[in-house]
C-alpha cells in the first residue's frame, strides 16, 4: 500500500489541470492560474469538509451529554425509590418490633402498611385504649410522617 504524499497530491493537480487545457477549453488563464485555481478549489473543499466534520462531532458531543443527562437521572429516581421502599421497610419493622412489646398488642394480629412514610395499621384491638396506644407506638417510629389506625375494636 502506497501513502499518497502532499507533492503526489499537488502533482496530481497539476496533471489534472494541464489536461483539462489540453482538451480545447481555453479560458484564457496560463497552465500556472488553472493550477492554482484547482489548487484553491481543492483546499476550500478540504477547509468545508473539516468544517462540517467539526460541526457533525459538536452535535454527537451534545446528544451524548444529552443522554448521559437522562441515564443520570433515571438512576437518580431508581435509587431514590429504592430508599424509599428500604425506608418504609425499616419503619414497618420498627412498628411490629414496638407492638411486640407491648402485652396487649403483641397477641393479635396487625397488619402494618407503610408508604412514603405514611402508615395504615388494620386489624383488631382488645380495647379502644389498646386501639390508641398502636397509634401512638407507631406515631413515635422515627420516619413516620402519619398513621391511619382502621384497627376495630373487639372485646
Amino acid at each position: 500500500m502506497t501513502r499518497k504524499t502532499p507533492l503526489f497530491t499537488l502533482l496530481m493537480t497539476a496533471v489534472a489541470a494541464l489536461t483539462l487545457s489540453a482538451c480545447g477549453r481555453d479560458d484564457g488563464r496560463t497552465a500556472g492560474q488553472q493550477l492554482d485555481s484547482a489548487i484553491a478549489k481543492t483546499e476550500q473543499t478540504a477547509d468545508k469538509a473539516a468544517a462540517d466534520l467539526k460541526q457533525e462531532g459538536d452535535k454527537a458531543k451534545a446528544a451524548m451529554a444529552r443522554s448521559a443527562d437522562k441515564v443520570g437521572a433515571a438512576t437518580e429516581d431508581a435509587a431514590a425509590k429504592l430508599s424509599a421502599t428500604a425506608a418504609d421497610a425499616m419503619i414497618t419493622a420498627s412498628i411490629n418490633a414496638e407492638l411486640a412489646k407491648d402485652a396487649t398488642l403483641s397477641a393479635l394480629r396487625i397488619d402494618v402498611d407503610t408508604r412514603d412514610g405514611h402508615v395504615m395499621l388494620s386489624g383488631t384491638a382488645p380495647s379502644t385504649s389498646a386501639r390508641e396506644r398502636a397509634t401512638t407506638l407507631a406515631a413515635n417510629v422515627k420516619g413516620v410522617n402519619s398513621v391511619e389506625n382502621r384497627l376495630e375494636v373487639r372485646g
